[in-house]
């Protein structure tokens, strides 16, 4: 019976994660950490899910911080560290400390990646990790009358050379570290190599691997998600601890400059670059564009998600069978909630115009989501578009959902209370209750 469940469950993860595969396949994602991750040990399961999500066909820079590790040389070799506004003043001690740094980063990282074991996750994967002098940078200068030396910020990143070595299926690696045409190095922040390097290859996702925990607004509640704008609005009322609202601010730098998506993950959690890609609600913080998610009317490419979504029901009586073809014919009537590309719930509103009545029927929605609210919204949705036809009531005829209709003000009727058309159609085998709600 437990191997029975466990395998009902694996067959249900698959399905739901299968929309994923499909619109990330052939996407670019920029996946940056800290040096903190490498320090904490969790460098060889990321190194794994990453390798899946290259299998999965998506193509990955990597992009990794090296600060905790600079502090480590500087200390070794005694050298004092200077900071400016939390930007490191970067001398010819700390440049070579940096570089040292940066070298041994690289190693582990390329290590990590080379791991093939059987019976693990990266078993015949023989992925292939390219590096080079592919972050052109300058010099910040000086600030506030205080001369940064040779801490420098991305100016250029080698993107022509880049993605041809993504599309021959090799993953791509970049130090905190770059180079002027002069043949100088400068040391600079894994932050901003990841945005100039996202915004510079179009990724369609900058995803963040932090040391910091999930994101709280004021009040303690999680912030799952937010746009540019709300972003923006965040940073400004200033609650946040400064390295989330370093990461934060970034995340909405690459955003502005065209990146549609980037997240913020803590690594605290096994696998949270998994859960934050292939979950709705993910495990971390989703900044993006626009607005992900949208309640609108239903287009004819909207089809296959509608059948995917309602299928199970059919599958066990709690809706009415329904073709591909009815449902392209029908198409104008129904209403979807998107998220992110992926419809997530719908419902369809029948108009009978003699009577100044509605029938909503199909009201589904996905049970990964069922408890946050998506199915309210659809009914409100309904309600203001059958009033806006002129609509004086709605009506449902249900087997198995009377329960939640009726806490949301519909009441108990009969078959004859129901338009004249409507009543020719009931299915007496189905034996439907009928429940009305004045407008």
């Amino acid at each position: 019976m437990r191997l029975m469940e466990n395998t009902i469950q694996f067959v249900q993860w698959l399905r739901s994660v299968a929309p994923y595969i499909h619109a990330f396949r052939g996407k670019t994602f920029v996946v940056a950490f800290p040096g903190e991750l490498v320090m904490s040990g969790a460098l060889p399961v990321l190194a794994q899910d990453l390798s899946l999500l290259h299998a999965l066909g998506i193509k990955i820079v990597i992009v990794h911080g090296s600060r905790p590790q600079v502090e480590e040389q500087l200390a070794l070799r005694n050298i004092e560290t200077h900071f400016h506004n939390g930007v490191r003043i970067t001398d010819a001690a700390a440049l070579e400390c940096a570089k040292e740094a940066a070298g041994e980063l690289r190693l582990d990282i390329e290590a990590a990646f080379s791991q093939g074991l059987p019976n693990t996750p990266m078993a015949h994967a023989a992925i292939r990790i390219i590096s080079g002098n592919f972050v052109i940078a300058r010099p910040v200068g000086i600030i506030d009358g205080v001369d940064l030396e040779l801490t420098g910020v991305t100016r250029k990143i080698a993107y022509e050379t880049i993605h041809p070595i993504l599309n021959a299926g090799g993953l791509v690696l970049l130090s905190p570290l770059g180079f002027s045409p002069t043949g100088e190095v400068f040391n600079l922040t894994m932050e901003d190599v990841a945005v100039s390097a996202a915004i510079a290859l179009r990724a369609d996702k900058l995803v963040f691997i932090t040391e910091t925990p999930m994101m709280k607004d004021g009040g303690g509640t999680e912030i799952r998600e937010l746009s540019s704008h709300q972003a923006r609005a965040v940073l400004k009322d200033g609650g946040l601890p400064a390295d989330s609202a370093y990461y934060l601010q970034h995340a909405m730098k690459a955003c502005n400059g065209g990146v549609p998506r980037a997240h913020i993950v803590p690594f605290a959690m096994d696998g949270s670059a998994l859960l934050e890609l292939f979950t709705h609600d993910g495990v971390g913080t989703m900044i993006s564009s626009e607005n992900l998610e949208s309640l609108r009317d239903a287009t004819i490419e909207d089809v296959g998600g509608i059948l995917k979504l309602i299928e199970p029901l059919e599958a066990d009586g709690t809706l009415v069978k329904r073709g591909r073809e009815l449902i392209e014919r029908e198409i104008e009537y129904f209403s979807v909630i998107e998220h992110d590309g992926v419809i997530f719930g719908c419902a369809a509103l029948y108009p009978f115009p003699a009577e100044k009545m509605a029938e909503m029927a199909c009201l589904t929605v996905n049970p990964e989501v069922q408890t946050q609210g998506d199915g309210e919204r659809l009914l409100k949705h309904m309600e203001n578009r059958a009033r806006a036809a002129g609509f004086n009531k709605l009506f449902v005829l249900t087997t198995r959902t009377a329960h939640w209709f009726l806490k949301r003000g519909f009441v108990n009727a009969s078959i004859d209370d129901l338009p004249k058309d409507r009543q020719h159609m009931y299915n007496w085998q189905r034996k439907s209750l009928v429940l009305i709600k004045n407008l």
